[in-house]
């Protein structure tokens, strides 16, 4: 089993910035690859960002260039610099981890205003 705690989240201005962290705990030798997921209400989920055990990195293009996903293995954390937040930006964001299951956090909320 994994454990996945965000942190994070918070109401922030347009332009602002916010860095969400993911702490994994338990039997993350089996995770190759974590991701940030956001949701905003009445959308569906879909992937921000992805890092893989190996450092390999994927972003969606609405987020390129203003996020960035980093991991620091001897915290067992990954976390998401989000930089220039749109209100379009508004969402839960889920940390899920991938290894022999998928595992997902509880989720943190992010809301830019405008």
């Amino acid at each position: 089993q994994v454990q996945l705690v965000e942190t994070g989240g918070s109401l922030v201005q347009a332009g602002g910035y916010l860095r969400l962290s993911c702490a994994h705990s338990g039997s993350i030798f089996s995770i190759y690859s974590t991701g940030w997921y956001r949701q905003a209400p009445g959308k569906q989920r879909e992937l921000a960002a992805a890092i893989t055990s190996g450092g390999s990195t994927v972003y969606a293009d609405s987020v390129k260039g203003r996020f960035t996903i980093s991991r620091d293995n001897a915290k067992n954390t990954v976390y998401l610099q989000m930089n220039s937040l749109k209100p379009e930006d508004t969402a839960v964001y889920y940390c899920n981890a991938k290894g022999r299951l998928h595992y997902w956090g509880q989720g943190t909320q992010v809301t830019v205003s405008s």
